[in-house]
């Protein structure tokens, strides 16, 4: 070799060697990633340059096979579907990837449980990785989580991708012949849009067609060209007449397409449908939280679960209104569900024909008569002694010297003051006749009266004659009641 060709032949390059020779390791049986790990400083993956790449990772994972969300899960999807790729495609459209909760459920038309189900699935798949996690604080507005979109660390060895840097900033350098044949589908993939499939119901069908629809979601071709129907010539030139077929003719109607027996409805005349089983255990729970005081503001769902074996049976507010009456109620109830559950053990056994439920009815309804009139005569007692006249008391001699004095006061208005005096003085030597236990009683008379606000017994005796009788105490009494009921800013009345 010449000096000059030395030169030349080092500044060939080494051949680059094979990328056969780039092992691809095994893949784990399972795909899962705790919580721990989902966040961006903890997470082993690292981070995609683009949302192409990431969708390719995506479709990696929904084609793998290696999620099991029911493995660590009893509710909540299946598996990694559709659905799941398509809401990873709405995050790939962010940047940066901050998606609310409700732009979600408006864009994907699921419920926000089954939004929050998909991304805890992007996370537990290496996906999704928290850069800063949303809160929930009283009285401001909720902050959205911010995510970072990963590529796991499984899906570079399966496709034996070679990278560099550290931690999750490494970056893709070279990938090997084995996974070049399967990145290039990959790619065709992310190429791909997933569309949602219209649902074949009228727009009455709302929500519930939307999330059923999304849950339809499949992975469709996004072209620009033409979308003719077979009738008009489409672009793969096939026609739809060699296919077309006459109906029967017991599909057919005279005068039209339409058949003239209109079909029958499942709803009530009132426009109503029937309620099923669950419905009338709810419609139970929420008559009886209206009509039973001791279970106002328990939850309708709880109550509906307590009676659904009575609601099955067929019972009615009522009946279970007689059967409480007849098992008896508490006077201080701490949770009524619980009472409740309690109370309605073996009603369905012991009322079990619509006989003894009317036989009870009966009863309850009877009973509650039955205490109205028990209340009528309370009430009218309880007037009759607090605002009704004066009752005489029960001692003949008693009843006597207050019917004297009755007829001494109405004496003393008609007859002048000379009267006036003869009375007095019948009414001394009456006072100053009566025995001790009259005494006693006559007292206890004007006792009675002065609480009541009247002094009629007292008035009936001069003053020295009731001084005598009744004591300073009790006349000092009655002047304070006179000079009450004269005054003008004072009221007496009975109770």
């Amino acid at each position: 070799m010449s000096a000059v060709a030395a030169p030349t032949a080092a500044m060939i390059p080494a051949p680059r060697p094979s990328v056969d020779d780039v092992a691809v390791s095994v893949l784990p049986a399972t795909l899962y990633v705790p919580e721990a790990s989902q966040w961006l400083s903890t997470s082993t993956g690292r981070i995609a340059p683009d949302g192409y790449s990431w969708m390719q990772a995506v479709h990696w994972v929904a084609g793998s096979g290696l999620y099991r969300p029911r493995q660590y899960r009893s509710h909540g999807p299946r598996s990694f579907g559709p659905t799941t790729v398509f809401v990873a495609q709405l995050l790939a459209e962010l940047s940066p990837c901050r998606p609310g909760i409700d732009y979600l459920v408006r864009r994907t038309g699921l419920s926000e449980r089954a939004v929050q189900n998909h991304l805890q699935m992007l996370r537990e798949t290496g996906l999704l990785a928290y850069v800063s996690k949303g809160t929930r604080v009283s009285g401001e507005p909720p902050q959205a989580s911010e995510f970072a979109l990963m590529v796991p660390v499984e899906f570079d060895d399966a496709l034996g991708i070679r990278t560099a840097g550290e931690g999750t900033g490494r970056r893709m350098t070279g990938i090997a012949e084995a996974g070049r044949e399967l990145m290039a589908r990959l790619a065709k993939l992310a190429a791909r849009k997933v569309r949602r499939r219209r649902p074949k119901t009228s727009s009455r069908a709302g929500a519930k067609g939307a999330r059923k629809a999304a849950s339809e979601a499949s992975v469709t071709a996004v072209s620009g060209g033409s979308r003719c129907t077979p009738m008009g010539g489409g672009a793969d030139g096939s026609s739809a007449a060699g296919t077309t077929s006459l109906p029967p003719e017991s599909k057919l109607a005279s005068g039209g397409s339409k058949s003239p027996v209109p079909k029958k409805s499942n709803a009530k005349a009132g426009g109503r449908r029937k309620l099923n089983t669950v419905g009338r255990r709810f419609q139970l729970a929420r008559e009886l939280t209206q009509e039973l005081d001791w279970l106002r503001g328990c939850s309708v769902p709880r109550i509906a679960w307590v009676a659904r074996g009575v609601a099955d049976a067929g019972w009615t507010v009522t009946d279970v209104k007689a059967w409480l009456h007849f098992r008896g109620e508490a006077a201080h109830v701490r949770r009524g569900s619980g009472l409740l559950a309690v109370l309605l053990a073996n009603a369905v056994t012991v009322l079990d024909t619509p006989a003894k439920r009317a036989d009870a009815i009966e009863r309850w309804r009877g009973a509650q008569e039955a205490a109205r009139r028990d209340r009528i005569r309370q009430v009218r007692a309880r007037t009759e002694r607090y605002e009704g006249d004066w009752q005489a008391p029960v001692s003949r001699s008693v009843q006597r010297e207050v019917e004297a004095a009755f007829a001494q006061v109405r004496d003393m208005e008609h007859g002048g003051r000379h009267q006036d005096q003869g009375h007095a003085g019948d009414g001394q030597d009456a006072g100053l006749e009566l025995g001790g236990e009259e005494l006693t009683a006559l007292i206890a008379t004007a006792e009675g009266e002065l609480m009541q606000g009247e002094t009629t017994l007292i008035d009936g005796f001069d003053k020295e004659t009731a001084l005598r009788i009744f004591g300073e105490e009790l006349m000092r009494t009655a002047r304070r009641i006179e000079r009450l009921a004269n005054s003008s800013l004072t009221t007496i009345r009975h109770r």
